[in-house]
């Protein structure tokens, strides 16, 4: 077997509106937590305001940028400092993701639920379509992996074929 890391396929994808929205979160938040401490010090509201902008400042560094990097063994997603890697030997089906409109809109960055009694993790911005790849073998209790794309067609389809002539090999 040839080992490359010569991408098939490599994409960033970014959020001006979803970095934007954790940037005023992060503001906001830091504005509370000084006029709390300002106003009374230390409370419990205090440490609520911290640990709120303390989130929302991660969530503005880590998640600004997904990069998605397919070769002819695998397919890695990183996120800030998370990185999911898929070897293609374990990609099943590979469609668009069709998901329920409450379940679509629930966040941006790195999110876990179940979708249709099937455990997933969910790689996403908001405005953006995504592309799902149900696993052949579950990776811990993950069954599917969901991530956005600016060209869900094209990657779909660099993928199916990737993977068709990893499992020929």
């Amino acid at each position: 077997m040839v080992m490359t890391n010569n991408p098939i396929y490599e994409e960033s994808v970014s959020s001006n509106k979803t970095e934007a929205l954790f940037l005023v979160f992060t503001v906001l938040f830091l504005i509370l937590l000084i006029w709390r401490v300002n106003a009374g010090g230390p409370s419990i509201l205090s440490a609520a305001f911290f640990l709120l902008f303390t989130f929302f400042f991660f969530y503005s560094v880590n998640y600004r940028k997904l990069i998605i990097r397919l070769t002819s063994e695998s397919l890695k997603l990183r996120f800030g400092i998370f990185t999911w890697t898929i070897p293609l030997d374990n990609v099943g089906e590979c469609r668009l993701d069709d998901i329920p409109v409450l379940m679509r809109f629930g966040g941006a960055g790195i999110h876990f639920m179940y979708i249709r009694k099937r455990y997933r993790a969910s790689f996403n911005f908001l405005e953006h379509p995504r592309v799902v790849i149900a696993f052949r073998k579950k990776v811990g209790i993950v069954r599917d992996i969901s991530f956005s794309t600016r060209r869900p067609n094209e990657l779909i389809r660099l993928l199916q074929n990737a993977a068709s002539a990893q499992s020929a090999a």
